[in-house]
């Protein structure tokens, strides 16, 4: 078994930074479950693990790889982006992405204007692929969808959500003049619960600190809220955005019956 290059273990953490992601086509997949679940769906290029990572783990990986390079702990450590590496990591080719095909009415879809935190990110395509979003918009500042952590945070959906970055409020007026229903998520919102919803859709959901920005918010037509209970309670000021994501998601789902 072929023991990892000074300039793959080079290459592999230059990874860690957008620009060299862009111009190498690649991204990092780090972590046990998340290379066991998502290598599968993607062209991978290296495969680096621990002698210890293979032993335990070797014989649950899919066929079709390339033969996994051997690392040393401490070279896992300077190309990982964990805190703590669990001894394992691929490098996959980005793949092709089809032009932007139009939202239709019927379809769900998500958008995301300047969602900021990897971790969010991740974990809202997650929730996607769990309620049968295969869509995410995203304006074009919102965090790279192949950063490390973002792809940690999938946790394998990264294979089935694409995120497609775009010029946010250009698409949601094309869409709104075809006659999608536009809804953003906002404090001052009709309650989800008592309002009508249609079972397709954009859902707009905002920044962490700021919510849905304004030129963005013009464009929304159906202001929906999450609302606490009981509501004269006192309670904190929002909601983590992955987590109303997933709250506003499970609502349309259970109307669509």
């Amino acid at each position: 078994m072929m023991t990892i290059s000074t300039s793959t273990r080079k290459l592999i953490t230059s990874l860690k930074q957008a620009k060299h992601r862009k111009d190498q086509g690649l991204f990092v997949v780090e972590g046990t479950r998340a290379v066991l679940d998502t290598v599968p769906f993607f062209d991978v290029e290296y495969l680096v693990a621990t002698s210890r990572w293979i032993e335990e783990y070797g014989m649950g990986l899919p066929g079709g790889l390339p033969a996994a390079m051997l690392a040393r702990t401490d070279d896992m450590e300077r190309m990982s982006s964990l805190t703590t590496p669990q001894g394992v990591l691929a490098v996959c080719r980005m793949p092709h992405r089809d032009s932007f095909a139009p939202v239709s009415a019927d379809e769900l879809v998500i958008a995301l204007d300047k969602v900021q935190d990897p971790g969010n990110l991740g974990t809202i395509m997650r929730v996607a692929d769990w309620f049968g979003v295969t869509r995410i918009l995203a304006s074009e500042d919102t965090v790279d969808v192949y950063n490390p952590k973002v792809v940690q945070a999938t946790m394998g959906a990264i294979a089935r959500v694409g995120v497609c970055y775009c010029d946010l409020r250009a698409v949601l007026m094309e869409a709104k003049k075809d006659g999608v229903a536009v809804y953003g998520t906002f404090l001052d919102g009709e309650n989800i619960y008592s309002t009508s919803l249609t079972a397709g859709g954009i859902v707009v959901m905002g920044n962490e600190g700021n919510g849905i920005s304004d030129e963005i918010a013009a464009v929304v037509g159906n202001r929906i809220k999450i609302p606490a209970f009981p509501p004269e309670r006192a309670t904190v000021e929002s909601l983590n955005v992955s987590m109303a994501t997933g709250i506003t998601l499970a609502e349309f789902r259970r109307r669509a019956g």
